[in-house]
């Protein structure tokens, strides 16, 4: 981006005179301030690069974490943020905007896909060695990547009656697209469930086709593009159904963390 801002004549506006590891410094030094303010006694930059990690103890208070535990001891003096400064379990303010598929108070709504047509519910959790898609194509994916794509995990009864084993690539299918993954057999996830977490980077084997195969494992080619409401407007994950089988064909490699031929 440093290189991008050079060709629109903005390097120095946009690096602020910085490099990467003057940046690095910044950001680490701009929190020791506060962490003096915590009572935590943290080493100089030097230090911590130096080591390569940062513990500290964790206070016992942190251990025994409770939300809203000040609005519950004095509600009066520690009001929520909600208009009233109390719990809401009804809403006035969502209930005035008028929004349909999003009432002011907890209900229960029909999900839009849930039974037929295929049979297996896609969960897209969110991975616990990554942030969403960052860190993705880093070293991290040797912990989990399983034929150097996204882990597809599937309940032992589902696996053998599609002839998966532990470790096959797999082909996960519905109506809006399709992605190769690799196969965790396990009973973690229940029947008629499979696992493929969200974040996965799209690897199109053919862009330029209607019917794209994501050689790498993007949850994204199955989901809906719809948000959860019209209030809300996020991510609408854990929202549709899919088959797998085993792949029989010309396995295409993973590419996409391969970065581009120069010139």
């Amino acid at each position: 981006f440093a290189d991008l801002a050079e060709r629109l004549g903005a390097r120095e506006a946009f690096t602020e005179g910085r490099d990467e590891m003057g940046w690095l410094r910044h950001l680490y030094e701009s929190g020791e301030s506060q962490a003096a303010s915590l009572g935590l006694d943290v080493p100089g930059f030097g230090g911590f690069w130096e080591a390569g990690i940062l513990e500290f103890e964790i206070p016992e208070e942190s251990r025994r974490f409770v939300r809203y535990a000040e609005f519950r001891a004095d509600p009066l003096f520690n009001p929520l943020g909600t208009p009233s400064g109390l719990i809401e379990i009804y809403s006035r303010t969502i209930e005035r905007m008028g929004y349909d598929g999003c009432p002011p108070h907890a209900t229960w709504m029909p999900p839009e896909e849930w039974s037929g047509g295929y049979p297996l519910h896609v969960n897209s959790a969110h991975p616990y060695s990554r942030l969403h898609s960052q860190l993705n194509g880093t070293v991290l994916r040797a912990d989990y990547a399983v034929a150097d794509r996204e882990p597809c995990m599937i309940h032992p009864d589902d696996a053998a009656a599609r002839g998966i084993e532990d470790g096959d690539v797999v082909r996960v299918f519905n109506h809006r697209g399709q992605t190769l993954a690799g196969a965790i057999v396990t009973d973690a996830t229940r029947p008629g469930v499979i696992r493929l977490n969200e974040g996965g980077w799209f690897d199109p084997v053919d862009a330029s086709a209607e019917d794209a195969l994501c050689a790498h494992g993007d949850a994204n080619m199955l989901t809906r593009d719809v948000p959860t409401s019209r209030l809300a407007n996020g991510n609408s994950g854990h929202s549709c159904l899919a088959d797998v089988e085993k792949f029989t064909g010309d396995l295409p490699p993973v590419t996409v963390f391969e970065a581009p031929a120069e010139g």
